[in-house]
């Protein structure tokens, strides 16, 4: 067992009749780390997560979470874990204080009030804690749900889409507290569709149908994917796109902004396959290829792959 490793699995694997929700996926996660779990809904992203806490048992697979058996030790994973759910699951006829207290009722926290008074200031939530959780705008009740994750001072938090729902400042406000959490030691796998996201994250996991497509640092998973973009700004930019999807060796032409992205794996072909549409009234620059481009370029070829 590595002790640097908070999660450590191989071969994951969940089924629900003849689908195979999670297939055989391979994780490795270092404490401290904030490593981004990225996918389409509907990819196996939460199902994973729950495997991992203890809340759905692995049909194949093994390896540990924080050192305990993810097989036959998922109740004592669970008293290590903070999980965050996709939807506010909290009683919203209740105050964030007393959700709170409920929370840390439910893991028999000594100095119960004195650890809820803590959890409440630590996440700046003194001037609204007698304000009802059914009251809250979203960013408020992301910050709560955050509070109790950590309540019982868990080693690891396992957050799924944290973030959907909350407003731009919200969402800046929050990764801030993530990375301020990973600087203390505290390793996070987060669950996420947005490429923004994902790129502050130390390390990233890309999931399509189950199936893990590949994992590595930001840098790492652009550099395997051999990916050359290019950016073309002028008019009529969808016309264009339409041409450019039709011909060889251009994988993908999107629209990212004022501008198209046109990429392909082979740098050489693409080159020679745009030179026609390389004059006025256009304007070509190559470009590091982002995030977005190497997600879609994966799922396309897992695509191509799975219906071949």
């Amino acid at each position: 067992m590595n002790d640097e490793l908070a999660i450590d699995v191989h071969g994951m694997t969940k089924r629900f009749g003849d689908l195979v929700a999670v297939n055989h996926i391979d994780l490795q996660v270092r404490k401290g780390e904030i490593c981004g779990f990225l996918g389409p809904n509907g990819s196996g992203k939460t199902t994973f997560i729950r495997m991992l806490c203890g809340l759905l048992r692995a049909d194949e697979g093994s390896g540990t979470c924080l050192g305990y058996d993810v097989i036959t030790q998922s109740e004592a994973i669970k008293r290590q874990v903070g999980y965050m759910t996709q939807r506010f699951s909290f009683y919203e006829d209740l105050s964030i204080y007393e959700n709170l207290d409920f929370v840390a009722r439910m893991y028999s926290q000594k100095n119960r009030h004195e650890t809820v008074r803590e959890s409440v200031k630590r996440l700046g939530l003194e001037e609204r804690q007698h304000q009802l959780a059914g009251e809250l705008s979203g960013g408020w009740k992301q910050r709560l749900a955050l509070a109790a994750c950590l309540i019982h001072d868990p080693k690891l938090l396992l957050l799924d889409e944290p973030t959907a729902g909350v407003d731009p400042q919200a969402r800046r406000d929050f990764w801030e507290e993530i990375h301020r959490l990973a600087g203390q030691g505290l390793t996070f796998l987060i669950a996420t569709h947005y490429m923004d996201e994902a790129e502050r994250c130390h390390r990233l996991a890309f999931i399509l149908k189950g199936n893990l497509l590949t994992q590595g640092t930001v840098a790492e998973v652009t550099e395997q994917t051999r990916l050359t973009t290019w950016s073309v700004s002028g008019p009529d930019l969808a016309e264009l796109a339409e041409k450019l999807r039709e011909l060889p060796d251009v994988e993908q032409a999107a629209a990212f902004g004022s501008a198209l992205h046109v990429s392909g794996v082979d740098a050489d072909k693409l080159e020679k396959t745009i030179e026609p549409f390389r004059k006025d009234p256009y304007e070509w620059r190559r470009v590091e290829s982002g995030l977005e481009d190497v997600f879609i370029h994966l799922m396309e070829k897992a695509e191509g792959e799975s219906s071949s």
